[in-house]
């Protein structure tokens, strides 16, 4: 595990991205260690499973909630992570806007893009962004600060590299600062291309076991 985060972390701040641990279906012993290594940004896809972490884990970690995200949890999570990558609605962004005011806080997000057009995957079709940036602009209580995608699963990881140059042309075009993409099996591509948060899990914790 050392030797992964270690090298990791060091491809990202060779271009000044961050590395996101993606910590999911994993035990608080696992994620500790992650954090002795100096890792302090930490990525959940479930908020129940969020929630039992932030309690016991050291209090400056940077919660990342990347997962699919349901209107009627934002409230539990609105003041607990750093930034929510994963949104992909209207109604989900004037409800992450309505609890913000409630908290008097600013929340921040990413629009998820579906970039590859897929069936099974969340996210925006990237040709809806223009007519979804304008109708949020009026949410006051949100920093919309960039892109998150995940891009479709290739063989040859080479191949993932289109997907992600299309990424830093929406950001590029829309006046956006950041983008959340890579994962364990194509984040050096992404780094390359612009990634300014990368999502890593397996390559940190091993394999998960979904069946706990």
């Amino acid at each position: 595990m050392k030797d992964e985060v270690l090298l990791i972390q060091e491809e990202c701040s060779r271009v000044g991205a961050t590395l996101i641990a993606v910590s999911k279906t994993k035990p608080i012993e696992e994620i500790q260690k992650v954090y002795d290594l100096g890792i302090r940004d930490f990525g959940e896809n479930k908020v129940q499973e969020l929630l039992s972490k932030i309690d016991v884990l050291p209090k400056d970690i940077k919660w990342h909630m990347i997962g699919h995200l349901q209107t009627n949890k934002v409230k539990d999570i609105i003041d607990k992570v750093y930034m929510i990558h994963s949104v992909d609605s209207i109604k989900l962004a004037k409800e992450i806007n309505k609890q913000a005011i409630k908290k008097d806080i600013k929340v921040n997000i990413l629009i998820e893009i579906n970039i590859g057009n897929e069936e099974s995957k969340f996210g925006l079709n990237p040709v809806d962004l223009e007519s979804f940036l304008k109708e949020i602009k009026e949410l006051t209580n949100l920093n919309v600060l960039g892109l998150m995608c995940v891009a479709p699963y290739k063989e040859n990881n080479e191949d993932t590299r289109i997907y992600f140059k299309e990424m830093k042309k929406l950001k590029e075009t829309y006046n956006l600062q950041l983008l959340s993409m890579g994962m364990s099996n194509d984040y050096k591509i992404a780094l390359e291309e612009g990634s300014n948060y990368i999502r890593v899990g397996t390559l940190i914790f091993g394999e998960r076991d979904y069946s706990k």
